[in-house]
């Protein structure tokens, strides 16, 4: 089933920790290391606020929520949000890819906008391998065979997992933050009491309090994520407000919450899902043309790029985006991103 809904008439109600383990594996020196452009060329794209439409379609367990921009036959490329943002932090990169010819498929993940479960008694498994079947899913319901992936936060994960394991449906990666593929065994070391402290929100999420309170005040924790993710980006409330509807969904606490607590192993994730589970607790490499990306004001946790240099064993190159760039690389430096993502399977 697929159908549209035209935003100018209507609003949608209901619109990273990861690879702990990579922070001390030390994987060598960084290769082919980038700087961009200045942070006046990183930043300069023509500022949007919304899409024209939201598509829904079944694919997997879900009805999935997505924008389908630029020409039906263009180059495939699939935008992937993390926690706490939604589709609108790609809002400037998904129009200057279409007019470049690109087509652009722009999903909520589970539990944002309005992404739904087909079944009330599906979990509400926030796991990282349900996310990238979520995603193959949907590709396999618009027909999309391969595409390149552009993705940061969760959706880095995503795409990264993608790669990783299922190289033929991803012709190249462009990752914020880098290698981001983790297990709960990875996750069970400790970690100096610094790079602890980055993680209080995890840690907040492990208990009935967290979730509790997470589920009453959840716009204003993550516009306080934002602000320490970026605090740099001088947002203004329009602009949270738009992907702060997403967190209205009905399943968005429980998938945060699980999503989390899975990474500690605090709760199971779905059987069917063991199998991917065990590959990606191996750490496998990428083999597939990937740009990895870093703003030079990140304040959520990340992995240096020299630690995870190694793990793409294809064509490969880094790029170091300077100007106050925080976590939310796209939203924060449109342009620099989207040109990553026409120039990685040239590399």
């Amino acid at each position: 089933m697929q159908d549209t809904v035209n935003l100018r008439r209507r609003r949608l109600i209901g619109t990273t920790a990861a690879g702990i383990g990579l922070l001390e594996l030390g994987l060598g020196n960084l290769a082919h290391a980038q700087a961009t452009k200045s942070a006046h060329a990183a930043k300069k794209a023509a500022h949007h606020t919304s899409f024209d439409a939201i598509q829904q379609i079944d694919a997997g367990t879900l009805n999935v929520g997505y924008v389908d921009m630029g020409p039906k036959d263009g180059q495939p490329v699939v935008l992937l949000h993390g926690w706490p943002y939604d589709i609108y932090a790609f809002v400037d990169v998904a129009p200057i890819l279409a007019a470049a010819g690109y087509r652009v498929i722009v999903p909520f993940l589970r539990g944002y906008g309005s992404t739904r479960f087909l079944a009330n008694e599906t979990p509400r498994n926030g796991q990282q391998a349900v996310v990238a079947v979520d995603i193959i899913a949907l590709m396999d319901a618009l027909k999309i065979d391969q595409a390149i992936f552009g993705a940061f936060d969760w959706g880095a994960r995503t795409a990264c997992i993608i790669a990783a394991l299922w190289p033929q449906r991803c012709k190249g990666l462009v990752s914020v933050s880098g290698y981001l593929i983790g297990s709960q065994e990875g996750n069970r070391k400790p970690l100096p009491p610094k790079a602890e402290f980055a993680w209080w929100y995890q840690f907040y999420f492990a208990t009935e309090r967290g979730e509790l309170g997470y589920a009453a005040n959840r716009n204003d924790f993550n516009r306080l994520i934002w602000q320490l993710a970026s605090p740099k980006w001088h947002f203004d409330d329009a602009t949270y407000q738009r992907t702060a509807a997403s967190f209205n969904n009905p399943d968005h606490v429980a998938v945060v919450i699980h999503n989390y607590r899975w990474r500690l192993g605090l709760v199971q994730g779905e059987p069917q899902y063991d199998e991917i589970e065990q590959r990606l607790a191996a750490l496998p490499t990428i083999g597939v043309p990937t740009i990895t990306m870093e703003g030079d004001a990140n304040g959520a946790p990340h992995p240096d790029p020299s630690a995870y240099a190694k793990m793409f064993t294809g064509k490969y190159q880094h790029r170091n985006v300077s100007g106050g760039i925080g976590h939310n690389l796209p939203q924060e430096a449109p342009q620099a991103f989207a040109e990553a993502v026409q120039q990685v399977i040239r590399l």
